[in-house]
This record gives structure tokens, sequence and C-alpha cells, in this order.
């Protein structure tokens, strides 16, 4: 269950400005990683190659990709809020997405969210969630992002 719940476009408005919780925290396992790295095409040994990247990465081991930590927003943000009320919702985009810090494989992530804006369209409403991934026992977060979804009536 979300630990934040809206009811409406009204709802939705009623939060802006507001810190609506966290996810749970979530392991990023190597048979992730893998399995990121062959769905994009991105096998750079930081990643996939275990014992060089123990040997040559300044990081100490495989780290996860940044995407792959970006991807897990849409899973973790529906623990935190959820908009009922709505006939559907969409990933609508993203306006800034940094990261901050290198999540290494065994490392676990939770996002946090703040609704930083909420803007009625015709239809529905766009709520753009300020997200930081932050990373079990470590001060610096993973990534920050400003993230947008839609809702429609």
């Amino acid at each position: 269950m979300a630990q934040t719940t809206v009811e409406g476009v009204e709802g939705v408005l009623a939060k802006v400005g507001q810190h609506l919780g966290h996810s749970d925290w979530v392991e990023i396992t190597q048979e992730q990683v893998d399995k990121f790295a062959e769905a994009t095409h991105d096998h750079q040994w930081i990643h996939v190659d275990v014992e060089r990247a123990k040997r040559e990465s300044p990081f100490g081991g495989p780290i996860a990709h940044g995407y792959l930590t970006l991807s897990l927003v849409s899973a973790l943000s529906g623990q935190i809020i959820e908009a009922t009320g709505f006939r559907m919702g969409v990933n609508y985009g993203a306006d800034k997405i940094r990261f901050m810090s290198p999540v290494p494989v065994g490392a676990r992530v939770r996002a946090s969210a703040t609704l930083d804006e909420a803007k009625q369209f015709e239809g529905g409403v766009q709520m753009n969630l300020g997200i930081t991934m932050e990373i079990e026992n470590q001060s610096k977060p993973a990534m920050v992002a400003s993230i947008l979804f839609r809702r429609y009536l």
C-alpha cells in the first residue's frame, strides 16, 4: 500500500510542496544488472565484468547502470503515492536527472518523493515528482530527478 493516497485532481493539487514518503529498500543484484545490460545492449565492463571491476574500477566492484537506477522510479514511486479517481496514468518524462553517486552491486536503494508541482490539463493532471534515490548507509544519493507523471480522468 502506498504511503500517500490522493483522490482525483483536487487531491493531487492539495499535496503540492509536500513530502510524500519513502519506498521500501531494494537490493541491486548482479543478475539484475546483467539483465539490464542485455535489455539495453550496454555491456560496459564496470557493470558486467565482476572480476575486472574488482581489479580496475575506482568503485571497487561492479556498479548498477545509472539508467537502471532511474528505471526503478516507476515501481518505487507506486509504493509512495497512489492517485485514485483516475482512469489511467502514464510516465510523461523527466525535466532533470542527475546521477550523484554510483550504486555498487549488493547495495540497497529506496526512493523518496516530494510533489514539487501539479498542473491540471483538460482530462487530467500532470504531477512533477522530485525523486531522490537514496543508497542505504550513504549520505550522498545515487540520483536526484524531476519526474513527470500524468493521470487521466
